[in-house]
């Protein structure tokens, strides 16, 4: 019987099974890199706004307190954008005729709030409220990192479930005494799971596993 393939067909197949390999490999590291990549989360990337506000000046230099414009936050689900009102109360006496706070002037006029860039934005599908995770001792900078420090404003996590999961799983890891929450310099002590533990306690967390549970987060 005559022979079907070629003494070469077995190099061939080898080239081309290892081929395959090697260009998965590559698309499967490809997508993962562009998946975690700045282009995609948005992690350290500023976001242009009509009015460049610098946390920097107004938090690291002036020492305004976050809940001085985000008035909201511990008792809503929302944060809270500051109303022109709130920026005019200071710069209604200072800087008062500055070329780059037009918009703010404009806005006060013309009764129109400004439409800022959300930067840390999830999707309609995820709910996420702040006032309980403050109630429960989940300070600011542990997702928005440190602004105090940001001249212009970026996202610090990249916001995906992995992440928020790092945290339900082990809320331990992070949680900070109810003091702290606001200090942007807060660090976790040496003993940061013996204490965590005892604050998860005292703020009743729920160390169960049920914080993973699908529903907490897409309702």
């Amino acid at each position: 019987m005559a022979q079907i393939f070629s003494r070469s067909a077995n190099v061939y197949s080898k080239v081309i099974i290892v081929g395959v390999v090697v260009l998965v490999t590559a698309i499967g590291a490809t997508t993962y890199a562009i998946f975690w990549s700045p282009y995609t989360t948005y992690v350290d990337v500023p976001l242009e706004q009509p009015v460049p506000f610098s946390h920097k000046h107004h938090v690291g230099d002036d020492g305004i307190d976050c809940r001085y414009c985000h008035t909201s936050v511990e008792k809503s689900a929302f944060a809270g954008i500051p109303d022109t009102h709130i920026c005019m109360t200071c710069h209604s006496q200072l800087w008062t005729e500055a070329p780059i706070l037009a918009p703010v002037r404009a806005s006060l006029v013309t009764n129109t709030p400004i439409k800022w860039n959300r930067v840390n934005d999830l999707p309609d599908f995820v709910y996420f409220n702040h006032s309980i995770h403050i109630s429960k001792g989940i300070g600011c900078s542990t997702c928005h990192g440190q602004l105090d420090e940001m001249p212009l404003t970026w996202r610090t996590q990249s916001l995906y479930m992995k992440w928020c999961l790092e945290c339900h799983r082990a809320p331990e890891k992070y949680v900070r005494p109810r003091s702290e929450i606001f200090n942007l310099h807060w660090k976790p002590p040496p003993d940061q799971l013996a204490q965590g533990k005892l604050l998860a306690r005292q703020n009743q967390i729920d160390t169960s596993g049920r914080l993973t549970n699908c529903s907490v987060c897409h309702r």
